[in-house]
């Protein structure tokens, strides 16, 4: 069974980005995450980041889809 709650280093494993990139999600509230335990350490829940990776794959399609490439001589 997998562990409902991640490390922030677990969360940036499994986006492929820096610590220090997981970091600024969660400080800056694009990636919902907890502070707990006395030294207020961060947490990411597994199904939030599940929502978070539709939630950019969404994007990402609205993104591609206002954003054509165009003809490109033949390709």
């Amino acid at each position: 069974m997998e562990p409902r709650f991640l490390l922030l280093s677990d969360v940036a494993a499994e986006l492929n980005v820096s610590d220090s990139q997981v970091y600024h999600m969660v400080r800056s509230g694009e990636l919902p995450a907890i502070k707990i335990g006395g030294r207020g350490q961060w947490r990411v829940e597994r199904a939030r980041l599940e929502e978070y990776i539709q939630q950019k794959y969404a994007e990402t399609a609205g993104w591609v889809r206002d954003n054509p490439l165009g003809d490109r001589d033949g390709e």
